[in-house]
């Protein structure tokens, strides 16, 4: 038996995306839609939020979630471009991010769990 959509990728989502999400939805938003247009713009946290709110198959939910990472993927190394052109450097950890990203995407489509990667972490500052 093979593991629903929710039950691999819930456990991701942080309660601050599913409350937008709800407050969105208590207005009256389309959970599909707001997913889709969240993916477009390389917000996979927010599109998983939609996507735990709504009944459809867990290969659509999927390949919406893989399209979220690979869209965050592709405006990263962007970014990492107009970087690189101003500054006249490279911007290599940006360019790692977006690996593991283009990462996540897959392990999404073959229906693989992902892991919660830990991202920078606040620093602690003695007064």
């Amino acid at each position: 038996m093979s593991v629903s959509f929710a039950e691999q990728y819930a456990s991701l989502l942080k309660d601050v995306f599913r409350e937008q999400a709800q407050q969105q939805l208590a207005q009256g938003a389309d959970a599909l839609t707001c997913a889709d247009m969240y993916a477009e713009q390389g917000k996979p946290d927010f599109t998983l939020a939609f996507l735990l709110a709504f009944d459809a198959e867990d290969e659509v939910k999927r390949e919406i979630l893989a399209r979220s990472y690979e869209m965050r993927a592709d405006l990263s190394e962007e970014q990492a471009r107009k970087f690189s052109e101003e500054f006249h450097r490279s911007f290599p950890l940006i360019a790692q991010e977006a690996q593991k990203d283009r990462s996540s995407a897959q392990k999404i489509r073959q229906g693989q769990k992902l892991r919660r990667s830990p991202h920078l972490k606040a620093l602690r500052m003695n007064p």
